[in-house]
């Protein structure tokens, strides 16, 4: 056992539990990976088709997703249209690699999808 070994710090420990948990629903998972993948944004009928769920589930998704950055919200006119927070596809690979026990990055990482 390494006895050099120190837990995550507090505040990082709980940035990442609310990115995990927010994480912590499949259809969740389908929308960030739709997102990411398509890599534009799109409304919440167009995520709706997609997914194969209802809207109310797909908004309350979105909501959730929106609070922990990993989804951005963009206005046009009176549409709100949903795309993949770029930060998020660099910073979340590396947040599960250092609870994993990987050492964090030494260089700035890019802006996390910090809360609102």
């Amino acid at each position: 056992m390494n006895e050099n070994a120190v837990p995550l710090d507090r505040s990082s420990a709980e940035e990442y539990a609310t990115w995990f948990k927010a994480l912590a629903d499949a259809t969740r998972v389908r929308i960030v990976s739709l997102l990411a993948r398509r890599r534009a944004p799109m409304s919440v009928g167009e995520i709706v088709t997609s997914v194969g769920v209802g809207q109310s589930t797909v908004s309350h998704h979105l909501r959730i997703l929106a609070e922990v950055r990993f989804v951005l919200v963009e206005r046009r006119g009176t549409s709100s249209l949903y795309r993949i927070n770029d930060a998020c596809v660099g910073r979340f690979p590396t947040a599960a690699d250092v609870v994993m026990g990987a050492p964090a990055p030494t260089a700035p990482a890019p802006a996390a999808p910090a809360h609102r």
